[in-house]
């Protein structure tokens, strides 16, 4: 363990405070550390690695680092523990220490282990990175544990706060480096960024619903709207799709769709730099939703799935998708959505018909 200044003379080898071989031993580290977070970013995260491709260097290096911290957490929570003799009750001791290791980095400049430095790093170079969201998404890995947290949301009330703690934060943690625009501010490109972090959520549990339940024993679909399609919990775990699941699927898909649409709307709120690797990332992440639909609206015996040379192929269009033109002439199926609020209208519709049919 050790500890920093919370300065930048550090990164920029000032003689005042550090020897030149200090300041030539932390680069090292720090550039393996790097190096590192690049892999397994690359390792876990496919689509959100071929986002940051297209970041100027520092800006990359640092969603790495926010990425890796990410990770790291939700393995808490995750990884198997085939040895503890109460795995919740450690899982919880290591969350809340982990919580500690963490107001310590930004209090202090205090470091544990390599992996620590990219953030901290990230912390010096972008000041007004917060710690908020990096304490929320701990607070949704708690929602995680068994026996203490969720494993069922009635609403989708209750399933957005989730999918804001462990997702919508990262939007939040991105923001400081990804930057605004002129004539925007953080504040104005928060809801956006929340949004775009909800989508991807979202898209996780709807690809993930058959593996959640056999493997985790969770079903993250909101109970009310499992109740209005008329799917039930056994039919779930019995992997059985039938016109009820494909129905709640069609609905759960086109709420992500509205988020997905929300999120859009901030693209031209980030800086330049950062418009197409976000736009990337949207759209090959929404590309998942196609492909549950390509599947039959199976999600539970199958695992819809983008390839990586079709991640590839989507560039162009992500990248005229940033142009302002694009607004004006936009691509086909771009404006299918229309006005949000009308869109969610409908989806609420949708919803209430289905209650009604369901209770004759």
């Amino acid at each position: 363990m050790g500890t920093f200044p919370q300065t930048s003379n550090w990164s920029q080898g000032n003689d005042e405070d550090f020897s030149q071989e200090e300041v030539a031993r932390f680069d090292r580290l720090l550039a393996r550390a790097y190096e590192e977070s690049g892999i397994v970013t690359s390792a876990f995260a496919k689509t959100f690695y071929l986002g940051t491709q297209v970041l100027p260097e520092p800006a990359m290096k640092a969603i790495w680092a926010v990425y890796v911290w990410c990770r790291r957490t939700d393995e808490i929570v995750d990884a198997p523990r085939p040895e503890a003799q109460d795995p919740n009750a450690e899982m919880l001791t290591d969350l809340s220490e982990w919580e500690i290791r963490l107001e310590r980095l930004f209090d202090r400049g205090e470091v544990v282990d390599v992996l620590d430095l990219p953030l901290l790093d990230c912390k010096v170079k972008y000041p007004n990175l917060p710690i908020t969201p990096f304490s929320d998404m701990i607070r949704g890995m708690l929602m995680d544990i068994p026996g203490l947290g969720q494993d069922r949301y009635d609403t989708w009330d209750e399933l957005h706060l989730y999918c804001y703690r462990v997702a919508g934060t990262v939007g939040l943690m991105s923001m400081p480096v990804f930057g605004c625009a002129p004539g925007y501010t953080d504040e104005i490109a928060k809801e956006p960024a929340l949004s775009l972090g909800v989508a991807f959520q979202i898209t996780n549990i709807l690809r993930d619903v058959g593996e959640d339940a056999k493997k985790r024993g969770r079903v993250y679909l909101p109970q009310h709207d499992m109740e209005r399609f008329g799917v039930t919990e056994q039919q779930i775990f019995d992997q059985k799709v039938d016109e009820n699941y494909i129905s709640l699927m069609k609905f759960e898909i086109a709420r992500a769709r509205m988020y997905y649409a929300r999120a859009l709307r901030g693209v031209p709120m980030l800086s330049a730099e950062s418009r197409l690797p976000v736009q990337l990332s949207l759209d090959a992440y929404g590309k998942i939703l196609d492909k549950i639909e390509e599947n039959g609206y199976d999600s539970l015996t199958k695992r819809a799935y983008v390839g990586k040379w079709e991640k590839l192929a989507g560039i162009p269009a992500s990248w005229y998708r940033t142009l302002d033109i694009s607004k004006v002439l936009p691509l086909p199926g771009d404006d299918n959505l229309g006005n949000l609020e009308e869109y969610e209208k409908r989806l609420e519709a949708m919803l209430e018909r289905k209650w009604e049919e369901m209770s004759k």
